[in-house]
């Protein structure tokens, strides 16, 4: 692990997102609450929230930070549902690894609730991939001297 002890904790935020591309009318069962798993889309925020807050048992050299908020916001679109993951703390060391954790934990939550309707014939998915997972910003406030 990176010695991070002599840094000073500072207030940091990140915010990760996502998408997972599905069928059409798998966004509909969501939509509709036809999902036989349940919501959908609150069981991921939870498990995005849950998996952020375990960062550090998932990557091994990954500092345990006490995250001070997070807030996951999911979203239906056409062809996809998208995850915005924000994390907060005030410590030595960023939140991009945990808001990346978020990101994709909510969204393999969404495919594992919904893979009975994404499968076709063969037990494939030919549709349904994780995309577009990336840091969309990043905060390090500086002291001021």
């Amino acid at each position: 692990m990176v010695d991070v002890s002599s840094k000073e904790s500072v207030v940091r935020e990140a915010v990760a997102e996502g998408k997972v591309r599905l069928k059409r009318e798998t966004i509909r069962k969501i939509l509709e609450g036809k999902v036989e798993k349940g919501d959908v889309i609150e069981v991921s925020r939870v498990a995005g929230i849950m998996a952020a807050k375990r960062t550090a048992e998932f990557l091994p050299l990954c500092h345990p930070i006490p995250l001070t908020s997070v807030e996951v916001e999911v979203k239906c679109e056409e062809e996809f549902v998208k995850a915005i993951c924000t994390v907060k703390t005030t410590y030595k060391t960023g939140v991009e690894m945990d808001a990346l954790t978020c990101v994709t934990s909510t969204l393999l939550t969404v495919w594992d609730m919904v893979k009975k309707h994404e499968k076709d014939e063969n037990g494939q998915y030919p549709v349904t991939e994780l995309t577009e997972v990336r840091v969309v910003r990043k905060v390090k406030e500086t002291t001021k001297s």
